[in-house]
């Protein structure tokens, strides 16, 4: 008689899209924030951080609150 395992791993897709996707925007605006500070300077890094934070955070949220 076959055994009929259920694994839940099939199901943690999910998870893994989540942990990718925070990977991608944390290394993205990470290195968007080095890369002005060492052309310019403070204030400009900070800008450009936020600048590059928000278009990640919008893709994590439904699209009428980042408007």
């Amino acid at each position: 008689m076959p055994s009929r395992e259920h694994h839940h791993v099939n199901r943690l897709g999910w998870l893994r899209a989540a942990v990718l996707g925070a990977n991608d925007g944390m290394i993205s605006t990470a290195s968007l924030i080095l890369g002005v500070a060492a052309a310019t300077g403070h204030d400009a890094a900070v800008v450009a951080g936020f600048a590059g934070w928000w278009p990640v955070r919008c893709r994590w949220r439904p699209v009428n609150t980042c408007r």
